[in-house]
This record gives C-alpha cells, structure tokens and sequence, in this order.
C-alpha cells in the first residue's frame, strides 16, 4: 500500500469537523474540490503545499518532524508512538506540549497514525528550519558568550569566510576541510576555533548558532524544546493606559499639522512616486515634528487615504518639474471633525495592516541610495503579519507587563523558525517604537485599547474606539486668559471652543496644556472670519475662568474700529470706504502704484489685481481692509488650502476571503459524497481500452510502471483546464505528483497527481 493510500485511509476516518479544520488550517487542498480522500491525500503530500502549512510551526512541532524524518532517513523498523516520544523527550519538553505540538501536526496532515504509529508526510523533512537531526541530538555546540569571544579574535579573511556562510548557504565545500591541511589557512583555523564544523574532507558547515549570531537573529538551538524564559517589567495599567493616552494626543496633533502644512504647500513626489528627503524636512521643520516622527505619520496617513498622490486643486504656485504632488484628500476634513477616539482608531488599524516598514526610510538600498518616505522599495508583504506577531506575543503577557525587543524576538524565533530572520532585535525594536508613537504601547506594555484592537472579533474597532474614549482625558470647555494676553488651555478644549480659539489666538506651544497668543492678525483674523468684536467680548467673558484683562478688551475694539473701514471686492477688484479721507490716503501711499490703484468715485477706486493681492497688500501697508460679497458683506477669503480630488473609481485592493465554516462543512459534505459514488463504481475501474479511472487504480499504476520502467499514456488537464495526452516514462511518484522522462525530449517533467485523469500502459 503506497503512502497515500494510508494517508486516505487515515484521512477518512477523521470526523467531519476535523476535516473542516484541516481544510481552515490548509485552504489550498480544498481548491478546487477533491473528488476523493485519495486526491484530499495526494495534494496533502505536494510539496508546495507542506511548505505553507509549515509556515508558522514552533520549535516542538519541528523537531517532532525533525525525529521522524531522522528515523525515516536511517530506516529504523521500529516505529515511533506517542509513548516512546513521551519516553524519549522525558524532562525536555512536558506531555501536555508534545501532545499539543502532535494535534497540531495531525490537525494539518503533516503527521498522521498508522494504528499506535507515527507516520511523517515525506516534503515535511524539506521544511525544516535547520540541517536534518539538529533537533534530534543533544549539541555541545558554543553558547553565544563563547561565540562572541571566538568572533573577536577572527581576522578579516576568516571573517568574510562566515559572513559569506551566513548570507548564501550553511555549507561550503573546500580541500581546506581534511584533517591534514595547513593549520594556518582560514577554514582549519575557524575549525579549531570551533566555528565551523568538519562534514568530510571536503566539506564544511557553519553552526545554526554562529550563523544567527552573525546575521544578528534572535538566537534558538534546535535541540531546545521549551519557549525561552523572558524578564518582564511591571508597570500599573492605568499608568500605561494613560502614557498611552498623552501620545494618542500628541499623535493626532501632529498628524493635523502635517495635513495643514501639506494644504498650505503641497510636497512634489519625486518621480518614483516617493517623498524626497527635502521635502520631508522641510515638512518637519515646519511644523516642529522630528523627521523620523514625520516619516512614519506621513506613511500613516497616506495608508489612511488622507493624503494622496495627484495634481491638487487649486495647483501649487511653486515652481517644480513635477507632475504629481504630495497634498490632503477631502477625506482629511471629514477626519479632522471626528472624535479624537474614532480619528485614532482610523490611525492604528492602517498601521496594523500597513503592508511596509517606514522605520526602514532613510537606510540604505542595494544601491547604497537612502530608501525615502512613501517609496514603493518600503513595501514589505509580510510586514502586516510580523507586525500582529510582535504585539499579539506582547498582548498575551498580563496588562501592564513590557518585555525587552531581545526577550520577544527570542520568543518569536522559537514560535516560528522559520520566520526568525524578521524578528531580528532592530526590526522588533523599531516596530515597539512606532506602535508606542502611535499609542498602542504605554511604557512598553500594551494599551487596554491596543488590546481590543488586536483581538480578530467584527466588533475590534468599536471596542477599541470606547476603550480610547474612556483613557483620553475629558475635553475642557473654559481657558485661563493671562495679563500677557496669552491664553492657557489646561486640556484637550471642546469642538467649538478649539475652533473658535484657532481662529482668535496663535498657537504658541502645544502639549497637554496649550499656550495660546493673542495678537492684533489674530484678532483680525477672526474678524475676517465674520465674527463680531461683541462676538469675540462674549467669548472671553464666559470661556474665561480667569479675568479677562482690560489690554484684551482695547486690542478687540481697537482692531475691530478700523476693521472694515476699507471694503475690497470684485471689479477685478474694488476699494471702497465711507470715508473718502482715508480712501485719499490709500491713493496717495505707495501700495496704490504696486496695486494700480484709480478712483472711480470720492469713496472707490479699482484695480485689476486679484482680491486676495489686493487684500495682502493693503494689510502689508498698513491698511486694515475686509474683503466683502456682491451684497456688501464681510466674507471669509482665508485660503482653503489644497486637495487632491477623489478618484471616484479608484480599483480597490483585492484581497480573497477565505470560505467560512459553514461553506467548509458543506465541502467535506460533498466530498464524503464522492467518497461513497467512488466506492460503488469500484468494480468499474478499469475501461474496456485499457486505462484505470479510480484514483486509487491510477496511482498504483503509475508504482508499477515506475518499478517496471513501462512507458505510459496519460491523460492530463493543465493549469488553464486544457485536456491533453502524454506518453511518459514514470519515474518516481511521491510528494503529491508524478515525476516522469518525455522519451522526445529527454527532460524529467513533473505532474500534479490529482490533475491526472487517466492512465494507459503502453507495450
């Protein structure tokens, strides 16, 4: 009976749900839908698909299969059982663990019971993460302290030999390698050292351990079957939540001024598409962030749709050779009006499921040129899943417990061997430091409403979004007006009051406490906004916990008489007042030259430049003018800023949806269906031509022309479903395909067992 024909069997004795959970675990066998056990086992077998299954195996489940194949490989008659696994790893791993790492392993067909005995699927041993028996024998190998040491006494020529091992391979073949080669040679001496170990005369090998250290990966020895022990810090969860809180504050600050700077002068893209080094400074200097901080928020809010790449509306003024820039959407204006939780939720979860590494801006290519902001070379595929692992290995220790990044790449490592390269101590450092930059971390434990927003439920996100609410602190609805005219607001203000504020006075520093400054352009400016001196008095007067100074008072009616006295309109532009003395002294300075200005009228003159000039001017002279409407109104002529339009059919991602359970069941339904069909047309296996129809029949033989050296016809049906005929000469069949010679040719071709339909043995 082959290998396949077992695992059917095997196969077909597990329930119902355990096959659906099979199918959950390994989504490629049920695509599409197998027709029997036999074609469910022969694609369980393929190799492709063993080495995605095994993709996230920890340490224990790899040396389970490191044993077996070990026992496969030296033809042991003895076969193994739970028991004698039980008897043989007594005191280095604990019998709940084995038989937890063997559920998991049975759960994805990669190990499966022939009767009391363990049985590996063959591609398994393929997967490992180490040379085959690493995990099986006891290593006496150096211990990182050891290595260190031996590492600083190399010389550059030694040193090259192992970091070209690391990078390229663990085994390189020399004449260097014999017992009686000159001790003074590079390889006898990184031997002696240790550092290499001897295969043959010609052969050597660098240790899993030196070849971690030198690629500065977290350090795991195969033979280690227990997760490493961790040194966790302690700190109180409110204290974390609130830590959290005050970089949430900071976080949406700071993204709002790098909105507005982008609004005011939009960043041209270099023509790669990314943000070049210049413009991200100057971004950063403007609004006072520093340039790695402003990196990772503008990749953020880029994720977030909130800035985009395009041509903005109105276009820049700026002189470039661009033809796309870096600005705002119309969706930053809905998100700047939204609750602060709801505007950091939006945040944390692009960042979650960000597919790019922004920590990585500013290093180096393979073209020693610095990666920029934005640039396609950031996207890293893997990113958003060892992004989950970190934190969810840091969520799952109690609320307010923080480990360091080398503790938690340790235990990364173990977990998944073979994804340890991406747990590197600098990439889990720096992934900490963003997650922490955007409030998902206080004091390096995570946020309650990190937690939330990790757990995979529908309802993360509100959860999440509450879980922040509740951590902010309260917004204020009053401010302390100071003699100096500055204005303290002692906590995050109201809606309306922020707003009213922003107009009013100029931010003079921000943090947990803002410093306002009152000025005679910031009153003015309020003024333009269309709010009344009476308006900005009542302001004060009831926002105020403190009393309002009587400087304020003279500088709000001061700014407020002369406000308006000048009206600019539309003629291209017009200059109009009441009072025909001052109109005079406006055609009489120098402005009127710079601006053309002629009286029509005692109490108007126009000019051709635009209003907003007009406007500018005047102010810059000297002048308080008020820009008003058709209808004699004061309006609001503040610019806007830019914005990239929306791009009303933009392609979405595309992203598969994996069948859900109950899809899953029907599935194995069917599948159990075609199992029965199948058992009563057995006796109609063979065709009146010849040929074999039941999978099983077709596989047994494909064996017997293999063993017999029979040429055979097969019937075959590609990748795009096409229907064809080959004449091979079967040569192995294994691993979930057929290997077979095309007698034409003369080239080994490999097919997919459960894509061939029919066989025919030729004479």
């Amino acid at each position: 009976m082959s290998t396949t024909d077992s695992l059917a069997g095997w196969l077909a004795s597990r329930s119902d749900a355990q096959l659906v959970a099979l199918l959950q675990a390994r989504p490629d066998l049920a695509v599409p839908l197998p027709s029997s056990m036999t074609v469910l086992a022969a694609r369980a077998e393929q190799r492709a698909s063993v080495l995605r299954a095994t993709e996230d195996l920890d340490t224990l489940e790899f040396a389970i299969i490191d044993l077996l194949a070990c026992r496969a490989q030296s033809g042991d008659p003895e076969p193994l059982t739970r028991r004698a696994l039980h008897a043989q790893w007594k005191g280095r791993a604990t019998k709940t663990a084995m038989d937890a790492a063997l559920e998991r392993l049975t759960g994805r067909a990669l190990v499966w019971f022939d009767g009391d005995a363990l049985r590996l699927v063959p591609a398994a041993a393929e997967a490992l993460p180490w040379p085959l028996g690493a995990a099986v024998e006891l290593s006496d190998a150096l211990t990182e302290p050891e290595i260190e040491a031996a590492l600083a006494e190399l010389g550059a020529p030694e040193r090259a030999l192992l970091d070209k091992l690391a990078t390229t391979g663990p085994r390189g073949r020399t004449r260097d390698a014999a017992p009686d080669a000159p001790t003074d040679r590079p390889v006898p001496r990184l031997i002696a050292l240790r550092l290499l170990d001897r295969i043959d005369d010609e052969t050597v090998e660098l240790p899993v351990t030196v070849a971690q250290m030198l690629r500065r990966e977290p350090v795991t020895a195969p033979n280690v079957l227990t997760p490493p022990r961790t040194t966790p810090a302690k700190h109180a969860p409110a204290e974390v939540a609130a830590v959290a809180a005050g970089e949430v504050g900071e976080l949406l600050r700071h993204c709002a001024d790098i909105l507005a700077a982008l609004s005011r002068s939009p960043a041209p893209a270099l023509r790669a598409g990314g943000l070049g080094v210049r413009e991200l400074r100057r971004i950063a200097k403007q609004t006072g962030i520093e340039e790695n901080r402003a990196a990772l928020l503008v990749e953020v809010l880029a994720a977030a749709k909130l800035i985009e790449k395009g041509l903005p509306e109105p276009p820049p003024d700026a002189d470039s050779d661009s033809a796309d820039y870096w600005a705002p959407t119309p969706a930053s204006d809905a998100w700047l009006d939204g609750p602060p939780a709801r505007r950091w939720t939006v945040l944390a979860m692009v960042w979650l499921d960000l597919d790019r590494m922004p920590w990585m801006i500013g290093m180096r290519d393979s073209n020693d040129k610095p990666l920029a902001a934005l640039s396609a070379e950031l996207r890293v595929p893997h990113a958003p899943r060892d992004r989950r692992a970190i934190l969810g290995a840091l969520a799952e220790q109690p609320s307010g417990t923080a480990l360091d990044p080398a503790d938690l790449g340790r235990v990364l490592a173990w977990r998944q061997p073979r994804r340890r390269r991406q747990f590197r101590r600098e990439a889990v450092a720096n992934t900490l430091d963003e997650a922490a930059a955007l409030g998902l971390l206080g004091r390096g434990a995570v946020a309650p409403a990190a937690r939330a927003l990790l757990h995979e439920a529908v309802t993360s996100a509100a959860d999440a979004e509450a879980e922040m609410d509740t951590a902010l602190p309260e917004p204020v609805d009053h401010v302390l007006v100071q003699a100096d005219l500055t204005v303290i607001a002692p906590g995050p203000l109201v809606g309306e009051l922020a707003q009213r504020m922003s107009l009013v006075a100029d931010i003079e520093s921000a943090g947990a406490a803002t410093v306002y400054r009152i000025g005679e352009s910031s009153v003015r400016r309020a003024l333009d906004a269309g709010l009344t001196a009476a308006e900005l008095h009542s302001l004060f007067a009831t926002r105020s916990r403190t009393p309002v100074p009587q400087a304020l008072t003279y500088l709000i009616d001061d700014v407020a008489r002369r406000h308006g006295q000048l009206r600019a309109g539309m003629a291209q532009s017009f200059v109009r007042s009441d009072d025909p003395a001052l109109l005079a002294q406006v055609l009489a300075a120098p402005v009127a030259g710079l601006l053309a200005l002629r009286a029509v009228a005692p109490t108007v003159a126009i000019s051709q430049a635009p209003l907003g000039e007009v406007l500018e001017q005047l102010r810059g002279a000297g002048f308080a003018p008020a820009g008003e409407d058709s209808s004699g109104g004061i309006v609001d002529l503040r610019p806007r800023g830019a914005r990239i339009p929306t791009r009303p059919h933009a392609r979405q991602a595309y992203r598969p949806m994996p069948p859900n359970t109950e899809q899953l069941a029907l599935l194995v339904a069917e599948l159990r269906a075609g199992e029965r069909a199948a058992g009563a047309r057995s006796g109609q296996a063979v065709r009146s031509d010849g040929t074999r129809t039941s999978t099983a029949a077709t596989l047994a033989l494909l064996q017997l022309a293999a063993r017999a050296r029979r040429p055979v016809n097969i019937g075959y049906v590609d990748a795009q479903g096409m229907a064809l005929q080959r004449v091979v000469e079967p040569l192995k069949v294994g691993n979930g395909q057929l290997d077979a010679l095309d007698p034409v040719t003369g080239v080994v071709r490999h097919f997919t067992l459960h894509r061939i339909a029919s066989v025919a043995l030729l004479e």
